[in-house]
């Protein structure tokens, strides 16, 4: 169990004086400390909630912005050895509790049980984090649906085994619906999920895209070639177009948006192509619907004060590029 109490205001760098259990020494489930990672205010603190109290927490956000991440950003501080898991389509039921398989010993085959991921993580102090929450199939969110009960034992029914919860394992998962199914188009694979699911967790939280200057500092952080008086100008603009297609995805005039993860990835192709409008158009543009294009352009355009440049049908090989010229280049438009 965890051995020790840190203080969130000096681990976390947030305004509150509340103090959270961790563990003194890390393992090797324990995720890697980045530095340069930023966390949402509330959202850190209901992610502290959930592994100080012991509650099981679905984090909600549309795709990109770092839902994931951020539980696995808060145990590595915490030193809580933490285990992902995405719920797509191929997961089964069998794969989370286990299955007999065939194994040699002493020259001879014999079966034998082999544990799936839950069982194995439910017997240790591990956060597990299952992404995709809402993409899980049937049979898969019935075995959720136990873990999420106050007591929380998990029967194997092939094994006639009643499994017991370690006090230090903790339940989170990702959404990008709450639940809601495909509404919008935009998760091909979601499901509908019934209240009974969703009233049993106990912390329900969002993580929206964050404020224009947190996204631009992120950037930065990501790729700190551009830490300078014109690559923030830069970033700056393209922080500026990413929220012009989130407003335009809102009101439905667009039907993708740029994530902060397309943002960097934006700002990492700048050092690679020399150039902020054929990054642009080679990180989001061709991603988008061709009926589309010409109103991301636009946003483009407004942000740049100059046209976003019609790609060219001659085959192009970029050069190796030389950072802090190719960014300064950039920048300069």
């Amino acid at each position: 169990m965890p051995d020790e109490m840190v203080s969130v205001r000096e681990v976390f760098h947030l305004d509150s004086d509340l103090k959270v259990a961790a563990f003194r020494e890390a393992d090797e489930h324990v995720p890697e400390v980045d530095p340069a990672y930023r966390f949402n205010h509330d959202v850190t603190l209901a992610i502290l909630a959930a592994f100080t109290r012991n509650r099981r927490m679905l984090l909600q956000g549309l795709h990109g912005t770092g839902k994931s991440t951020h539980i696995e950003q808060v145990a590595a501080r915490l030193n809580w050895p933490c285990v992902r898991v995405n719920l797509d389509g191929h997961i089964s039921r069998l794969d989370l509790v286990g299955r007999d398989t065939v194994v040699l010993k002493d020259g001879k085959q014999i079966t034998e049980f082999q544990e799936g991921i839950v069982p194995w993580a439910i017997q240790r102090p591990v956060a597990l984090i299952l992404d995709e929450y809402d993409a899980g199939r049937p049979d898969v969110m019935f075995v959720i649906q136990r873990l999420l009960e106050r007591d929380g034992k998990l029967t194997l029914l092939d094994q006639n085994r009643v499994l017991d919860v370690h006090p230090g394992f903790r339940l989170f998962a990702t959404a990008n619906t709450v639940g809601l199914g495909n509404l919008n188009g935009m998760y091909h694979g979601v499901q509908r999920l019934n209240h009974a699911q969703i009233d049993r967790w106990n912390i329900v939280a969002a993580l929206n895209h964050p404020p224009a200057e947190d996204e631009i500092g992120i950037v930065l952080a990501r790729v700190p070639e551009l830490d300078h008086a014109a690559g923030r100008e830069l970033v700056a603009s393209m922080v500026a177009v990413a929220k012009l297609t989130r407003d335009g995805f809102r009101v439905g005039d667009l039907s993708t948006l740029m994530s902060p993860r397309t943002v960097i990835t934006w700002a990492e192709n700048i050092g690679i192509f020399g150039d902020a409008g054929k990054a642009f158009r080679l990180s989001f543009v061709n991603k988008c619907d061709e009926a589309e294009q010409p109103l991301i352009a636009e946003y483009f355009q407004r942000c740049f004060d100059r046209e976003l440049e019609a790609p060219r049908t001659a085959g192009y090989l970029p050069a190796e590029p030389q950072p802090a010229a190719v960014f300064a280049a950039a920048a300069a438009g």
